[in-house]
């Protein structure tokens, strides 16, 4: 190995030796010139580096200062712009690389309730690289508690104290000193941590480590509101999921397959399949106003409710829906919702419906594509009396209906009369290989309706999509 060498400022190149300015010989005692023999030489005058003019300083200073501000603010702009963990601890390595002069960084997120998530991200690192980080203790790495501050490894190769394992991986990985800082909150506590490695030896200086102090301040109470609203989220789509069929029934001359994604904040849509007498069997989808856990719940008393009045008169739709409007209406007055029940009967390839105020549903078959004609019907609750005519609809061997919430609609962004539009070219374009799935047929349609994924972070409500297929 080399010599050591002095580590230098983090950015900052090692220090140019100051010019030397050509000064004349200073004279001898006697006055003269060396060498002379005519008299005193003149006196020649002696450089002066200028004196600035005041406030100069002062003014250099504000001038630091208001760019440092500046850069503050434009990064902790875009850190509060994401809406997401991944993306914010992206975000988080990227600024904190360029405040501190680094190439490369890596954190993690570690929070000290337990309640998760635990995950790693990387900056310039590989799937490999993290692993190898993976393997050093933690406490030689990054930060291990709340309360401790700034680890700073100027200088890997010449420290005698470090763990050998992160020496040994420096060397893997090729960098040769690193700053780490601790991600925490005073209501969260400890989030995580986050550190930047360096290719050469190198740390920063005070000014660096004051600007990205700040930032990672400000960025710790984003991930931690990010971290309290991704939980929220996922505690309602498990219990959105849990008030679903947790499987579908299989049930003769009729294949089913649904997918379901819960929006961010929680809606109340909804399908269900039950078995009915006389080897039948009863779809439904719809959805209930609002968002949030009360609508969850608002759509797990309606569904419940839905399954009771179609085993009691399934085979007459109308009915149904009819008895449905009338419960909703006496015990939550101020809800509306769409709904829209299916009668199938699987051995005549028979389908009788009604809906309130729901899409129609879509026919996919090999000689055609187009969706089922509904009459016009207000959503449950808007009306003092909901009514609406049933409609039959007669399907071939191998058709697929689909029957979906509007939200597979309205995640498309586009007009209403553009979304059906895009919806029927993506039934169309199914490939005839996957045409004897119905699950295929699902997440074709979802993939060429919504190329961002029905997950996309940007999307606000639910999307259920129920295909059926007859033999």
């Amino acid at each position: 190995m080399s010599a050591p060498h002095p580590p230098k400022v983090a950015g900052i190149d090692p220090t140019v030796p100051t010019p030397a300015h050509t000064v004349a010989p200073a004279s001898s005692a006697s006055g003269t010139v060396p060498g002379s023999t005519t008299g005193p030489a003149p006196a020649l005058p002696v450089p002066h580096p200028p004196v600035p003019a005041p406030g100069t300083l002062l003014q250099g200073r504000l001038a630091g200062w208001v760019s440092d501000l500046t850069t503050l603010h434009e990064l902790t702009e875009r850190l509060t712009r994401t809406n997401a963990l991944e993306p914010a601890l992206d975000e988080l390595l990227r600024a904190g690389a360029a405040l501190l002069g680094a190439r490369r960084g890596l954190v993690a997120l570690e929070p000290g309730d337990g309640l998760g998530p635990r995950t790693a991200l990387g900056l310039g690192l590989g799937r490999a690289d993290l692993g190898h980080l993976e393997t050093v203790p933690r406490g030689a790495l990054v930060p291990d508690t709340a309360g401790r501050g700034a680890i700073v490894h100027a200088d890997l190769f010449t420290e005698d104290a470090l763990d050998p394992r992160h020496r040994e991986v420096a060397a893997r990985l090729g960098y040769a000193a690193s700053y780490a800082l601790p991600l925490a909150t005073d209501s969260a506590g400890r989030l995580g941590a986050a550190v930047w490695l360096y290719d050469e030896p190198a740390e920063p200086h005070e000014r660096q480590r004051h600007l990205v102090g700040l930032y990672v301040r400000h960025a710790a109470e984003h991930l931690a509101r990010l971290r309290e609203l991704e939980h929220t989220r996922a505690c309602l789509a498990t219990v959105a999921e849990e008030l679903l069929p947790s499987r579908l029934p299989r049930v003769p001359g009729i294949q089913l397959a649904a997918r379901h994604h819960t929006g961010p904040r929680g809606g109340g849509d909804w399908y269900d399949a039950l078995p009915l007498p006389d080897a039948a069997l009863g779809l439904s989808v719809g959805s209930v106003t609002g968002s949030g856990p009360s609508a969850v719940a608002a759509m797990g008393r309606l569904r419940a409710s839905l399954r009771a009045y179609a085993v009691m008169e399934g085979e007459d739709p109308v009915a149904v829906l009819s008895d449905l409007e009338l419960l909703l209406r006496l015990t939550e007055p101020a809800r509306s919702a769409t709904a829209l029940f299916a009668y199938c009967e699987p051995a005549l390839r028979r389908v009788t419906l009604a809906g309130a105020g729901h899409s129609p549903p879509l026919l996919v078959g090999e000689r055609r594509t187009e969706f089922a004609e509904t009459s016009v019907s207000a959503p449950l609750g808007m009306l003092s009396c909901w009514e609406a005519p049933s409609v039959e609809v007669q399907a071939e061997a191998g058709e697929t209906v689909l029957l979906y919430t509007d939200g597979l609609l309205h995640r498309t962004g586009d007009p209403v009369d553009r979304a059906f539009a895009r919806l029927h070219a993506a039934a169309a374009s199914v490939p005839r290989a996957l045409r004897q799935d119905p699950g295929a047929v699902a997440d074709h349609v979802l993939r060429a309706v919504l190329p961002d994924g029905p997950d996309a972070a940007d999307g606000g409500e639910d999307v259920v999509l129920l295909a059926a297929r007859f033999d």
